[in-house]
């Protein structure tokens, strides 16, 4: 498996159920709301910082998930995708990736056909049950709890650049 997260330059993520735990609240005057874990997007600017993109392929069109996406700097999203599995072609073609450096991270069904075609599918520890067989990898956290960032730091660490990102943050004495 490390051999396979050393070669990922390209995180695609669920939203519904990975970035956040899956919760959909819709407040009186008809907007919704999302709740995303900080440490998810820590780990996202850490991808970023090392050259590693990340994009979002979601079932649904949220203006907080555009919002979120526009604070990270995760420029390829995805929204509004009835078959996840159609778009990894035009990610290919607008990235220049290869499948073999492209992850995928999910928790539910609509997410199967794209978890087929990349080079490593990811489930969050609270998917469901389908999808975790299907996965390469499956995350100790939860959905909405860190699951991104487990897989980030994973990617990091099998580069052999997360000490370098540590090192940004511990101060020794």
């Amino acid at each position: 498996m490390q051999t396979r997260l050393e070669h990922i330059n390209l995180l695609l993520m669920d939203v519904d159920g990975v970035l956040t735990d899956g919760t959909l609240a819709y407040t009186d005057n008809q907007t919704e709301t999302k709740v995303f874990h900080a440490r998810d997007g820590l780990g996202i600017r850490m991808l970023h910082k090392n050259n590693i993109r990340t994009g979002v392929v979601t079932g649904r069109a949220s203006p907080a998930l555009l919002r979120r996406c526009r604070e990270l700097g995760i420029k390829l999203v995805f929204d509004n995708v009835a078959d996840k599995g159609s778009v990894l072609g035009p990610i290919l073609q607008q990235t220049g990736c290869r499948v073999s450096e492209v992850a995928f991270i999910g928790d539910d069904l609509p997410d199967l056909p794209l978890f087929s075609k990349v080079a490593l599918s990811i489930a969050v520890a609270d998917a469901h049950e389908l999808v975790r067989r299907q996965a390469d990898i499956i995350t100790q956290q939860t959905g909405g709890h860190g699951a991104v960032r487990e897989i980030c730091e994973m990617i990091l660490q099998s580069k052999g650049l997360w000490q370098d990102q540590l090192n940004q943050w511990i101060i020794t004495h």
